[in-house]
């Protein structure tokens, strides 16, 4: 079964997929009618055309008719853009947009940077970052919120934002704070609910 053992491959590509519990997806697409694999297939290869990637925030984002590469927060005049909150992924801003507490903007980072491993460094979006950070800074001061879960892995992925911070200090245009209480140790953002994500917001240092 070639095709088969290549769909389990792809599954366990998935993040926190291992491979018994991708064997498991394997099966089940087996066991669905051929409408509904169709409607499997043609919804996976209509996400190029029908979701975009945000040229500011770096979100994924329903595209339109008329092209916009910018999202609906970014193209938002009435949010506050001297706050800009670092996250791992898409997941962690769907979750503090519920919160209702944040009115900044965004960026994100594709991943963090676990403690043991670097390689990762170089699939992340931070020359993207640096564009926006210096673009944001040449006329106004901006405040960079690091929102990363609270456990090894997102400290370093702290560490390694304020690294490419540092050739900005001189300027003395940018505040770094990391989220405060609420957050306990080993949350992430994604799975916070919408109270927590507001202490750690406001409580931030």
């Amino acid at each position: 079964m070639i095709n088969f053992d290549k769909l389990v491959a792809y599954f366990e590509k998935f993040p926190g997929v291992g491979a018994r519990q991708a064997k498991r997806f394997a099966f089940h697409v087996l066991t669905m009618k051929p409408e509904q694999v169709s409607e499997f297939s043609h919804l996976i290869s209509s996400l190029p055309t029908s979701v975009a990637e945000c040229a500011l925030c770096r979100r994924f984002f329903s595209a339109n008719a008329g092209g916009s590469k910018i999202c609906s927060i970014c193209n938002d005049v009435n949010r506050d853009d001297h706050k800009l909150l670092i996250v791992a992924s898409d997941n962690d801003i769907q979750a503090i947009e519920r919160s209702g507490v944040y009115n900044g903007l965004y960026f994100v980072l594709g991943g963090i940077v676990p403690l043991m491993s670097k390689d990762n460094e170089q699939k992340l979006r931070s020359g993207a970052f640096k564009a926006l950070v210096t673009e944001r800074t040449k006329t106004d001061e901006l405040e960079v919120i690091l929102g990363f879960a609270i456990n090894p892995d997102g400290e370093n992925t702290s560490r390694f934002i304020e690294s490419l911070l540092s050739e900005f200090s001189a300027s003395n245009k940018i505040k770094i704070s990391h989220l405060g209480r609420g957050l306990s140790t080993g949350s992430e953002l994604e799975y916070a609910d919408s109270e927590t994500i507001k202490s750690a917001l406001r409580n931030r240092v």
